[in-house]
């Protein structure tokens, strides 16, 4: 169950209580995990520093970083490229079918443009350190983020705060690691990218990941080859 059917059924199980009647949701929330690959191409070492909430301190841990060795983002599944833009220049977002939506920031020569369809294994641009809205970065890699984004239904949650759209213009890092992860993040915990199950630990940025097909489980942070 995500974060979104949680809700949904949190609030029908409390209308019951009270004797309301609630209307079913106008659209369903994210549907099942798809059949996400990695966010790099295969046939090259990658190290991740470990999975961990978008903040790194608190929160939902919905994030990964991931270092390739040819230092090339690509898109992991179909979607739609969502451009948000800061002050300090611009970030990528792609939506998916299902509600989905996965994040790229300190990203650096970005090659794709707002509404942009992708596809499995297209570049989106080069591991890097910028921080067009905040934050901090230590090493060239990508923040690979995931998130269910609301459906109309769920656009009227008081938590909404301008983003039921899913545009994050504007939106500093602070924002969108704590107020929108609280809301929308979805814990990678026992979903699988590609091949490869990744499991959070108990601290941030620890973990492992495990090869589906062997078995073979590497902690994190670590460097596995894909």
């Amino acid at each position: 169950m995500t974060k979104l059917q949680a809700r949904f059924a949190v609030l029908g199980a409390a209308a019951v209580l009270v004797g309301v009647v609630l209307s079913a949701p106008v659209a369903s929330a994210a549907g099942e995990f798809p059949a996400f690959g990695l966010p790099f191409d295969t046939g090259q070492s990658i190290y991740s520093a470990g999975i961990h909430s978008d903040n790194g301190t608190s929160g939902v841990k919905n994030a990964i970083d991931f270092s390739p060795a040819d230092k090339t983002v690509r898109a992991p599944l179909p979607g739609t490229v969502r451009i948000q833009h800061c002050d300090g220049g611009d970030w990528v977002t792609i939506d998916h079918a299902g509600g989905w939506r996965t994040g790229y920031y300190h990203m650096e020569g970005i090659s794709v443009t707002e509404g942009q369809q992708v596809v499995p294994g297209d570049a989106l641009g080069r591991t890097g350190n910028a921080l067009p809205c905040g934050g901090s970065s230590t090493g060239a890699h990508v923040h690979f983020t995931l998130w269910t984004l609301p459906t109309a239904a769920a656009q009227g949650d008081s938590r909404d705060f301008g983003v039921g759209a899913g545009n994050w213009n504007g939106l500093s890092y602070d924002e969108v690691s704590t107020k929108v992860a609280d809301a929308y993040g979805e814990a990678v915990n026992g979903k699988t990218f590609g091949g490869w199950q990744f499991t959070e630990g108990a601290d941030q940025y620890s973990g492992t990941a495990t090869e589906v097909s062997s078995r073979s489980t590497i902690p994190l942070p670590g460097r596995f080859r894909v």
